[in-house]
């Protein structure tokens, strides 16, 4: 995303996480103390990659746009403009949803 007021470094990545659900399968509406932390989320910028320690880089496994799944605690909160992301480090994302 070009136009995104922040990019992370190394091989950080920025995720806004899916909605919490509102409502059970059945049709409870969950208040906000009971919604489950969102484990799924799109990211919106990629960092460069990291450098080991032998100077080579690595590359992004991960894209703009790509959904993902990662740790129910993974990442750091951060607000920009009234919306919540999350940064975090490509190692804690599990895996891309096709």
């Amino acid at each position: 995303m070009a136009d995104f007021k922040i990019n992370p470094l190394a091989d950080r990545v920025i995720v806004q996480p899916k909605e919490a659900e509102e409502t059970t399968k059945g049709g409870i509406i969950l208040p906000d103390t009971a919604k489950e932390k969102p484990i799924e989320g799109k990211i919106v910028a990629v960092g460069p990659g990291r450098v080991t320690d032998e100077g080579k880089e690595v590359k992004m496994s991960v894209n703009v746009g790509d959904t993902v799944l990662y740790g129910k605690y993974s990442g750091t909160e951060i607000s920009i403009e009234g919306s919540e992301y999350l940064i975090m480090r490509e190692s804690d994302i599990y895996g891309i949803v096709n």
